[in-house]
């Protein structure tokens, strides 16, 4: 979610004194940036896959199961990974000091904690990244098996496969571009695939109720 709050709210900040400010100031705001309200996303998206799992297992179990399993490392790579938590604590730790130097430490932490994140990541470091994309990838997988089975509609398929491929763009974009080009393609890369990814949680959930209704011969 914070490479597409940039769409609409600007570049998030890029120093400690920054992220700090923000946080003080509109700590909604900064978390947005920071991805925070991914880690309820990502936690959802796992019983997404449990229950497209059951759904699909019949189609092909094995790439399937390869599918669940790559979403579920890449939500827990994902909750081991963030920094919004970290940012917080030392933003509020900053607000409370009450000497130069216990601000002086705090700043210098915090600088710490985002050289070792990547900005258009929500300052994520190599852990956000493999997780994004181990998601891509089960996405990528899971809708190709969506795409050859009776169950779902081809359209619903396409839809995660260019959502995922999207994602995949953005990756390669943010180990190959340089950072004028990455910024210029981030937000189109990144806020494609999230317009998408929204389209097909609803075309699934669609279709999972009404799986949901059919009755099931004990």
């Amino acid at each position: 979610m914070g490479a597409e709050a940039t769409i609409f709210f600007g570049p998030a900040p890029t120093t400690a004194v920054g992220w700090f400010t923000l946080l003080h100031n509109n700590g909604l705001l900064g978390m947005f940036f920071l991805n925070f309200f991914d880690v309820a996303d990502y936690a959802l998206v796992g019983i997404v896959f449990l229950a497209l799992f059951v759904a699909l297992g019949k189609t092909n179990r094995i790439y399937a199961g390869i599918a669940t399993s790559l979403s579920l490392m890449g939500i827990l790579v994902y909750l081991i990974s963030t920094t919004s938590f970290t940012m917080l604590s030392l933003s509020n730790r900053y607000s409370n000091a009450t000497t130069d130097e216990q601000k002086s430490a705090l700043l210098a932490t915090g600088q710490a904690v985002l050289a070792k994140g990547i900005p258009g990541a929500g300052y994520q470091g190599a852990g956000g990244l493999i997780s994004l994309f181990f998601l891509a990838s089960a996405v990528l997988i899971i809708s190709v098996v969506m795409r050859r089975s009776k169950i779902f509609i081809r359209a619903t398929a396409y839809v995660g496969i260019t959502a995922s491929a999207f994602d995949l763009a953005y990756l390669v974009g943010l180990t190959f571009l340089s950072k004028t080009g990455f910024y210029v393609w981030s937000s189109l890369f990144i806020g494609g695939a999230g317009l998408l990814l929204m389209i097909w949680h609803i075309l699934i959930g669609m279709k999972l109720y009404q799986l949901s209704r059919i009755p099931h011969t004990p």
